[in-house]
């Protein structure tokens, strides 16, 4: 069964999606199956993939009120070994809709039970806030990746975000774990990103992955061309450091590259 990962920071302008599309791409790349999980109403992973997702008759939302089978909710991308079940504007009102459902914070759970046996990763990509449907994300996920920019007030609520991982813990999913962080925007040049990394370590003094991401205009530029950085720029230093990134990730979960 596919290892469940939740890509979660309730910041937004971290990196979360890009860090989802881009781990993602290269988990791919590096010869697994993949599902991305598209659970933020933005849709911004869905469009970095060069998918509208106005176009989309249905998507993730439909999938987890049982309106449709997850199983053909999955869309293809342009990266072999990696499909996406999508996001569409339905998503956002499902917050609201959900409240009164029966399990609500299981609903995403249940859903990908349907499909788990088909991939080796299921990334879920979740919305930059604390809600039901990160509640949902992080029920139904075995291990929480954070993705934490360097610069300041990067560390402003993340004691917030890791009460909730062990609230979820306690109440709903005793097996979650926290895989630990991965430093996004990071710049070499400035005092501050290494005092973020320094600090980040006393958070997370085992679980800090190596592979470092820069800031970079060319990751910046992929998503509105439809594209990962793997696509887009392969060579540039942001594409090497999430290359590192999926490596490092598999040796950590003592996969083979």
């Amino acid at each position: 069964m596919a290892h469940v990962i939740s890509i979660v920071n309730q910041k937004g302008g971290v990196g979360k999606t890009t860090t989802s599309l881009s781990l993602a791409a290269y988990l791919a790349h590096l010869g697994k199956f993949v599902l991305l999980i598209d659970l933020d109403p933005q849709a911004n992973a869905t469009s970095g993939l060069g998918i509208d997702y106005r176009s989309v008759p249905a998507g993730i939302y439909e999938g987890m009120i049982g309106t449709h089978r997850m199983r053909d909710l999955i869309m293809p991308t342009a990266h072999e070994g990696l499909k996406i079940i999508p996001a569409t504007q339905a998503l956002a009102g499902a917050s609201v809709e959900l409240v009164n459902t029966e399990e609500r914070e299981y609903c995403l759970r249940k859903g990908i039970l349907e499909v788990r046996n088909d991939f080796d990763y299921v990334l879920i990509d979740n919305p930059p806030s604390l809600g039901l449907l990160t509640v949902n994300g992080l029920t139904a996920s075995e291990s929480v990746l954070i993705p934490v920019q360097a610069e300041y007030y990067a560390l402003e609520g993340l004691g917030q975000l890791l009460g909730t991982v062990d609230l979820i813990r306690e109440q709903l999913n005793p097996d979650l774990k926290v895989m630990g962080a991965v430093i996004t925007m990071y710049d070499a040049r400035t005092k501050l990103s290494k005092e973020v990394l320094e600090e980040l370590y006393r958070y997370f003094p085992n679980n800090i992955f190596r592979a470092v991401i820069p800031r970079s205009i060319r990751l910046a530029e992929a998503p509105s061309f439809g594209k990962t950085i793997l696509h887009y720029d392969p060579s540039s230093k942001a594409a090497k450091a999430y290359e590192r990134l999926a490596q490092e990730f598999l040796l950590r979960e003592g996969g083979e590259l």
